[in-house]
């Protein structure tokens, strides 16, 4: 990369918040547009490795995306 960028870049924190996260958020888009080119880290692969591991030693263990969903939204609602 050519040069260090400024970070936070200018104007940034002049920003209020809201459009201060629709400016993080549009930048992620431009990045996740293409996840092939996005790195995983060796730390993500090792959750996701123990995950799979203790989903494989008892896969009843837990409870369905749904159910967890469900719940997930009813606690958002009361907030």
């Amino acid at each position: 990369m050519p040069g260090a960028l400024k970070v936070p870049p200018p104007g940034f924190t002049e920003l209020p918040v809201e459009e201060q996260i629709d400016y993080v958020q549009a930048l992620w888009d431009v990045i996740a547009a293409h996840p092939r080119d996005v790195p995983v880290p060796d730390w993500h692969r090792k959750i996701l490795d123990e995950r799979l591991a203790e989903y494989e030693r008892d896969p009843n263990e837990g409870v369905p995306w749904e159910e967890f969903r469900a719940k997930l939204q009813a606690e958002a609602k009361k907030r």
